[in-house]
Protein backbone atom coordinates (compact mmCIF):
# COMPACT_ATOMS: atom_id res chain seq x y z
CA UNK A 1 0.00 0.00 0.00
CA UNK A 2 1.46 3.30 -1.01
CA UNK A 3 1.17 6.91 -0.03
CA UNK A 4 3.23 10.04 -0.52
CA UNK A 5 3.79 13.18 1.49
CA UNK A 6 4.20 16.68 0.20
CA UNK A 7 6.74 19.22 1.38
CA UNK A 8 7.84 22.72 0.44
CA UNK A 9 10.73 25.03 1.07
CA UNK A 10 9.61 28.58 1.75
CA UNK A 11 11.65 31.80 1.82
CA UNK A 12 10.58 34.44 4.33
CA UNK A 13 10.26 37.98 2.98
CA UNK A 14 12.72 39.18 5.61
CA UNK A 15 15.49 37.05 4.16
CA UNK A 16 14.95 38.44 0.67
CA UNK A 17 15.22 42.00 2.00
CA UNK A 18 18.32 41.19 4.01
CA UNK A 19 20.09 40.13 0.85
CA UNK A 20 20.66 43.79 -0.03
CA UNK A 21 23.02 44.20 2.93
CA UNK A 22 26.79 43.82 2.64
CA UNK A 23 26.63 40.36 4.21
CA UNK A 24 23.86 37.96 5.19
CA UNK A 25 23.68 35.49 8.05
CA UNK A 26 20.49 33.47 7.63
CA UNK A 27 18.85 30.69 9.61
CA UNK A 28 17.46 27.60 7.91
CA UNK A 29 15.13 25.52 10.08
CA UNK A 30 13.80 22.04 9.48
CA UNK A 31 12.40 19.17 11.52
CA UNK A 32 14.19 16.02 10.35
CA UNK A 33 17.43 14.78 12.00
CA UNK A 34 20.68 16.41 10.90
CA UNK A 35 21.78 13.05 9.48
CA UNK A 36 18.76 12.90 7.16
CA UNK A 37 19.57 12.97 3.41
CA UNK A 38 17.48 16.14 3.07
CA UNK A 39 20.20 17.92 5.03
CA UNK A 40 23.35 15.99 4.11
CA UNK A 41 22.61 15.55 0.40
CA UNK A 42 20.34 18.53 -0.21
CA UNK A 43 20.63 21.49 2.13
CA UNK A 44 24.35 21.33 2.93
CA UNK A 45 25.54 21.24 -0.72
CA UNK A 46 23.03 23.98 -1.57
CA UNK A 47 24.27 26.20 1.26
CA UNK A 48 27.88 25.58 0.22
CA UNK A 49 27.10 26.57 -3.36
CA UNK A 50 25.45 29.81 -2.18
CA UNK A 51 28.44 30.69 -0.03
CA UNK A 52 30.82 30.06 -2.91
CA UNK A 53 28.71 31.98 -5.43
CA UNK A 54 28.43 34.96 -3.06
CA UNK A 55 32.17 34.83 -2.27
CA UNK A 56 31.38 34.28 1.39
CA UNK A 57 28.90 37.15 1.66
CA UNK A 58 25.94 34.82 2.37
CA UNK A 59 26.18 32.43 5.32
CA UNK A 60 23.33 30.06 6.21
CA UNK A 61 23.18 28.17 9.50
CA UNK A 62 21.06 25.03 9.76
CA UNK A 63 18.82 24.35 12.77
CA UNK A 64 17.62 20.71 12.41
CA UNK A 65 15.27 18.45 14.37
CA UNK A 66 12.71 21.09 15.46
CA UNK A 67 15.32 23.18 17.28
CA UNK A 68 13.48 26.44 16.52
CA UNK A 69 9.92 25.09 16.54
CA UNK A 70 7.61 22.16 15.98
CA UNK A 71 7.33 20.60 12.52
CA UNK A 72 3.78 21.89 12.02
CA UNK A 73 4.88 25.47 12.75
CA UNK A 74 7.58 25.84 10.10
CA UNK A 75 5.51 27.82 7.60
CA UNK A 76 4.59 30.32 10.32
CA UNK A 77 8.21 30.44 11.46
CA UNK A 78 9.22 31.71 8.02
CA UNK A 79 6.32 34.16 8.00
CA UNK A 80 7.15 35.50 11.46
CA UNK A 81 10.93 35.71 10.97
CA UNK A 82 11.82 33.05 13.54
CA UNK A 83 13.81 31.47 10.72
CA UNK A 84 14.72 32.91 7.34
CA UNK A 85 14.26 29.66 5.42
CA UNK A 86 12.08 26.74 6.50
CA UNK A 87 11.13 23.28 5.35
CA UNK A 88 7.36 23.07 5.71
CA UNK A 89 4.94 20.23 5.09
CA UNK A 90 1.48 21.57 4.12
CA UNK A 91 0.04 18.17 5.08
CA UNK A 92 0.65 19.07 8.73
CA UNK A 93 -1.97 21.85 8.44
CA UNK A 94 -5.04 20.16 6.88
CA UNK A 95 -7.28 22.57 4.98
CA UNK A 96 -4.90 25.52 5.18
CA UNK A 97 -3.24 25.04 1.76
CA UNK A 98 -5.91 23.38 -0.40
CA UNK A 99 -4.26 24.11 -3.75
CA UNK A 100 -0.88 22.50 -3.12
CA UNK A 101 -2.70 19.68 -1.34
CA UNK A 102 -3.66 18.45 -4.81
CA UNK A 103 -0.20 16.90 -4.84
CA UNK A 104 -1.42 14.45 -2.19
CA UNK A 105 -4.27 13.09 -4.30
CA UNK A 106 -3.93 9.35 -5.01
CA UNK A 107 -2.54 8.18 -8.36
CA UNK A 108 -1.65 11.70 -9.56
CA UNK A 109 2.14 11.37 -9.36
CA UNK A 110 4.05 8.20 -10.17
CA UNK A 111 7.50 8.95 -8.74
CA UNK A 112 9.50 11.61 -6.94
CA UNK A 113 11.63 12.82 -9.86
CA UNK A 114 9.00 13.61 -12.47
CA UNK A 115 6.33 14.18 -9.83
CA UNK A 116 8.33 16.88 -8.07
CA UNK A 117 9.08 18.67 -11.35
CA UNK A 118 5.42 18.54 -12.37
CA UNK A 119 4.08 19.70 -9.00
CA UNK A 120 6.57 22.55 -8.70
CA UNK A 121 5.86 23.83 -12.23
CA UNK A 122 2.10 23.54 -11.80
CA UNK A 123 2.00 25.19 -8.36
CA UNK A 124 4.15 28.26 -9.03
CA UNK A 125 1.32 30.44 -10.44
CA UNK A 126 -0.74 29.74 -7.30
CA UNK A 127 2.04 30.08 -4.71
CA UNK A 128 1.98 33.89 -4.57
CA UNK A 129 -1.65 33.76 -3.42
CA UNK A 130 -1.77 30.64 -1.27
CA UNK A 131 1.59 31.32 0.39
CA UNK A 132 1.52 35.10 0.08
CA UNK A 133 3.19 35.69 3.46
CA UNK A 134 6.48 34.09 2.39
CA UNK A 135 8.57 33.72 -0.75
CA UNK A 136 7.92 30.25 -2.13
CA UNK A 137 11.07 28.43 -3.21
CA UNK A 138 10.15 24.94 -4.40
CA UNK A 139 7.80 22.02 -3.87
CA UNK A 140 8.59 18.35 -4.03
CA UNK A 141 7.25 14.91 -3.18
CA UNK A 142 9.06 11.76 -2.16
CA UNK A 143 8.71 8.33 -3.71
CA UNK A 144 5.78 6.13 -2.66
CA UNK A 145 5.82 5.20 1.00
CA UNK A 146 4.29 2.27 2.84
CA UNK A 147 2.99 1.06 6.18
CA UNK A 148 5.49 0.19 8.88
CA UNK A 149 3.90 -1.75 11.73
CA UNK A 150 5.15 -3.10 15.06
CA UNK A 151 1.90 -4.94 15.78
CA UNK A 152 1.05 -7.07 12.76
CA UNK A 153 1.85 -7.62 9.11
CA UNK A 154 -0.18 -5.46 6.74
CA UNK A 155 -0.84 -7.17 3.42
CA UNK A 156 -4.41 -6.32 2.41
CA UNK A 157 -6.62 -3.28 3.15
CA UNK A 158 -8.55 -5.15 5.84
CA UNK A 159 -5.39 -5.51 7.92
CA UNK A 160 -5.52 -1.79 8.77
CA UNK A 161 -8.84 -2.12 10.62
CA UNK A 162 -8.42 -1.52 14.33
CA UNK A 163 -4.86 -0.17 14.06
CA UNK A 164 -3.70 3.18 15.39
CA UNK A 165 -1.80 4.70 12.47
CA UNK A 166 0.35 7.82 12.14
CA UNK A 167 -0.56 9.08 8.63
CA UNK A 168 1.69 11.02 6.28
CA UNK A 169 -0.86 13.74 5.61
CA UNK A 170 -4.54 14.67 5.62
CA UNK A 171 -5.42 12.69 2.48
CA UNK A 172 -3.80 9.56 3.89
CA UNK A 173 -5.53 10.17 7.23
CA UNK A 174 -8.88 9.89 5.45
CA UNK A 175 -7.61 6.74 3.71
CA UNK A 176 -6.75 5.20 7.09
CA UNK A 177 -10.20 6.07 8.44
CA UNK A 178 -11.91 4.48 5.44
CA UNK A 179 -9.93 1.29 6.10
CA UNK A 180 -11.11 1.18 9.71
CA UNK A 181 -7.99 2.52 11.37
CA UNK A 182 -7.58 5.35 13.88
CA UNK A 183 -5.27 8.26 13.15
CA UNK A 184 -2.49 9.33 15.52
CA UNK A 185 -1.20 12.82 14.77
CA UNK A 186 2.58 13.11 14.94
CA UNK A 187 5.27 14.67 12.77
CA UNK A 188 7.78 12.54 10.88
CA UNK A 189 10.47 13.21 13.46
CA UNK A 190 8.15 11.94 16.22
CA UNK A 191 7.17 8.74 14.39
CA UNK A 192 9.72 6.44 15.95
CA UNK A 193 8.82 7.66 19.42
CA UNK A 194 5.08 7.04 19.02
CA UNK A 195 5.81 3.52 17.77
CA UNK A 196 8.18 2.69 20.62
CA UNK A 197 5.73 3.97 23.23
CA UNK A 198 2.79 2.12 21.68
CA UNK A 199 0.90 5.34 20.96
CA UNK A 200 0.70 4.14 17.35
CA UNK A 201 0.66 0.58 16.00
CA UNK A 202 1.90 1.64 12.57
CA UNK A 203 3.22 4.64 10.67
CA UNK A 204 3.18 5.56 7.01
CA UNK A 205 6.43 6.78 5.52
CA UNK A 206 9.16 6.09 3.01
CA UNK A 207 10.52 2.63 2.55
Amino acid sequence: MFTRTLATLAFAVGFAHAASAASVNAKLAHWVPKTHPLQTLGMEPWIKSIKEASKGEIEIQIFPAQQLGAAADHYDMARDGIADITYANPGYAPGRFPVIAAGELPFVLANAKSGSAALDTWYRPYASKEMSEVRFCLAFVHDPGTFHSTKKKIVVPGDVAGLKVRPAGSTIARFVTLLGGTNVQASAVESRDVLEKGVADAIIGTR
